[in-house]
């Protein structure tokens, strides 16, 4: 559970004075970084977008330019870059008109308060960790009031509670024996899983490279299907990249040949007449061409198509007609 504190901070002259540093080098940042955007928006408006990414890219070579802004908290120059980056975003998507483009921050009306996402540590019962002010005396309670006098520094966090009792979970203690066991038997079947899969696969690759000269399969993208999230695990156990890395060595091995042709309607062309019949869902095996009437087992259809995009590249004997 998120809950959020608001502490009344008690920081010493210097400080203070290191507060008023990191407010304006926020400033300074998002009037150098969207002096930089306009300067590229007014040169050329086709250009990408900069994104935070790239502007806090950025921001290494300006703080060697400029020293001083060393003295702030690194996530807070980022932060400001986040800010710059949405109030772009805000201009760009706004069809009505009525956002207009960043403007720059006026060191007259300088806002008085920075964002950081680093870590502030909790240190005895009334101080406070911050990142480059160091340790800071803070109020024992939280603080409620809704206005604040102009000298008053506050701080507001973002704590993880949790008032749940913990308990011990018997499957994370790695001392535990029956635990062990398992662990040791799961890894012991799943070995024993891949090496029969990797035999299998020496044993087909090897015995298609002898029988054959010249081999033809789907170059298929396996990073692709696999977003498939109901097809991911078993496209993930054929180890299809495996056995097309067995045929590739083993081809150059015997001196065969490896055609990978391009997989595209292979699936939905009739291999008979040549008619593209569209998409089919994975649960029709056998379909009928709607032209010449010839029924087809989808994986043979699929095979034959690959056949014939192959000779296409490569004439010769004993062309297997192979799919991955």
């Amino acid at each position: 559970m998120l809950k959020g504190i608001k502490l009344r901070l008690y920081p010493n002259r210097t400080q203070q004075n290191q507060l008023e540093q990191i407010f304006g080098n926020d400033r300074f940042v998002w009037n150098q970084m969207l002096a930089m955007m306009n300067e590229r928006y007014q040169n050329n408006k086709a250009l990408p977008f900069l994104g935070k990414f790239k502007l806090n890219y950025l921001l290494k070579p300006l703080k060697k330019e400029y020293p001083f802004l060393k003295n702030s908290d690194s996530s807070s120059l980022q932060v400001v870059n986040e800010f710059l980056t949405q109030s772009w975003k805000n201009f760009f998507q706004d069809k009505s008109g009525q956002i207009g483009k960043p403007r720059f921050h006026s060191r007259k009306y300088l806002k008085k308060s920075y964002t950081g996402k680093s870590t502030i540590r909790i240190t005895g019962k009334r101080y406070l960790k911050i990142p480059k002010l160091g340790y800071v005396k803070t109020s024992k309670t939280g603080v409620l009031q809704k206005k604040y006098s102009r000298h008053r520094h506050l701080v507001k966090l973002l704590v993880l509670q949790n008032k749940n009792k913990r308990v011990l979970c018997p499957r994370s203690l790695e001392s535990f024996t029956n635990w062990q066991k398992a662990q040791k038997s799961k890894a012991k079947y799943q070995a024993k899983a891949a090496n029969q899969c990797r035999d299998y696969l020496h044993k087909l690759t090897t015995h298609l490279v002898k029988q054959y000269n010249v081999i033809a399969i789907e170059d298929l993208k396996t990073k692709n299907l696999q977003k498939n999230h109901h097809l991911v695990k078993s496209i993930a156990n054929a180890s299809w990249r495996m056995f097309r890395q067995m045929l590739e060595y083993k081809c150059e091995w015997y001196g065969k040949k490896l055609i990978a042709v391009d997989p595209k309607n292979t699936s939905r062309i009739c291999s008979k007449c040549g008619y593209n019949s569209g998409a089919k869902p994975l649960e029709i095996r056998e379909w009928t061409c709607s032209k010449c009437q010839t029924k087809h087992d989808r994986d043979i259809n699929a095979a034959v198509n690959i056949l014939h995009k192959g000779s296409t590249k490569l004439t010769g004997q004993g062309l297997a007609m192979v799919t991955s």
